[in-house]
């Protein structure tokens, strides 16, 4: 009987740690927040307002220009100035009654109108006002095509036409009648202009091109003449030209308006008055995002003092996971993915903060809300960034406790 061949016992396989998968990874690190929910909500809010306020600067400031936008293309840019400029001696030098009829010759404008201020004029709501309390309102005569040609809207109402321009009828602008107090145009309402009597027969909304008219009382042309011994001289020509010939147009109202001294005269585009107010917004909008920035970063300050305290607080809790053979890496990946988890929450939170007081202020300025999809994205990206070098060194200091070190820590 042969003895049985023993065979040589097979050689020990080498241990290695097996890689955690990163859903793993994600519910390890979200063990720290769920333990400690009150810390970790205060620290994701500091982010979370951080976000809100770039978010939201970024979405109003995009708002407002979509809203210009908006009003520019439905008013469109193509209305043009014509206004009294300086004499060489320095004084006002007046546009001459013909400056009407000569600038609606040229064949590229489709619409001209004018405006003639009555600078001795005063609008009051009754006789018993203090004649010192003149509310810092205008009196304009104003020719009957005036609203078509600026794109103004009737808030209450009715217009000037041929009829009505010839009694004493007024209409309102915007600014106007909130500070006579006059909330509806009725037949019954009347104010006193230049010391008689005048029907407010309609209230203009808010005029964009034409913000000089908001603050006035609009009369006809006629009635001021015969009623408040208006000059005719016009003080302000608006005029409509083809889109393609704006510029050209521009350059000749001077000289067409006034022959004998087109220096004297004023052309301006009331279009590029807003762009620029527009421009001159964006200056505080660069300081607004200073401010989130700032916000940001105490936010990340918060994030990686809550990760010092809680790798502190659970030495006990690292000590034994490396007894039991976790390496230093996972130790590591763990307090790091803490660390993203608690920014990545403050900067979601942050991101539906910022998108709802976006979209909560246009809403109230009648605009539409618009949250570039950028700002998003790198108010997103800048918190996990944030929250990476925040959870940095937390995660590196608690891989590097030895388990009897951390063990034996009270």
């Amino acid at each position: 009987m042969t003895a049985g061949i023993r065979r040589p016992p097979a050689e020990a396989e080498e241990l290695r740690p097996t890689r955690m998968r990163p859903g793993d990874m994600v519910r390890a690190g979200a063990v720290g927040l769920r333990t400690r929910p009150l810390r970790a909500f205060l620290s994701a809010l500091g982010i979370a307002i951080g976000i809100a306020a770039m978010v939201a600067v970024v979405g109003i400031s995009s708002s407002s220009r979509a809203g210009l936008d908006r009003t520019l293309a439905s008013l469109g840019t193509n209305l043009l100035t014509v206004s009294p400029g300086q004499t060489i001696a320095g004084g006002d030098a007046p546009l001459p009654s013909t400056a009407e009829s000569m600038i609606a010759r040229i064949r590229q404008v489709e619409s001209v109108s004018a405006v003639g201020e009555i600078k001795d004029a005063d609008v009051y709501r009754n006789d018993k006002t203090p004649r010192i309390e003149t509310k810092g309102l205008s009196v304009y005569a104003t020719r009957t095509d005036l609203r078509a040609t600026i794109g103004a809207k009737l808030r209450s109402g009715t217009w000037l036409n041929d009829a009505m321009s010839t009694y004493p009828a007024a209409v309102l602008g915007a600014t106007a009648a909130e500070r006579l107090g006059v909330g509806h145009a009725k037949a019954d309402t009347q104010v006193l202009i230049g010391g008689r009597w005048f029907t407010v027969v309609g209230i203009l909304a808010e005029a964009p091109l034409a913000p000089e008219l908001d603050a006035a009382a609009l009369i006809g042309w006629p009635a001021a003449r015969s009623e408040l011994g208006f000059d005719g001289l016009p003080t302000t020509i608006y005029t409509r030209t083809q889109d393609a010939y704006v510029e050209q147009v521009g350059a000749s109202l001077g000289a067409t308006a006034n022959p004998g001294a087109p220096g004297e005269v004023q052309v301006s585009r009331p279009s590029d008055a807003l762009a620029a107010k527009q421009a001159a917004s964006q200056a505080f909008t660069g300081l607004l995002l200073g401010v989130g920035a700032v916000a940001l970063l105490v936010g990340g300050v918060g994030v990686a003092n809550t990760m010092v305290i809680s790798v502190l607080e659970r030495r006990a809790e690292i000590g034994l996971r490396r007894s039991l053979g976790a390496t230093r890496g996972r130790i590591r990946s763990q307090f790091l993915t803490e660390s993203l988890l608690l920014s990545a929450l403050g900067g979601l939170g942050g991101a539906l903060l910022g998108s709802g007081a976006t979209a909560a202020f246009a809403l109230s300025q009648h605009w539409p809300a618009v949250v570039p999809p950028w700002a998003l994205l790198g108010g997103l990206t800048a918190t996990l960034a944030i929250g990476a070098l925040a959870g940095l060194y937390p995660a590196v200091r608690a891989s590097r406790l030895s388990p009897t070190e951390a063990l034996a820590t009270p």
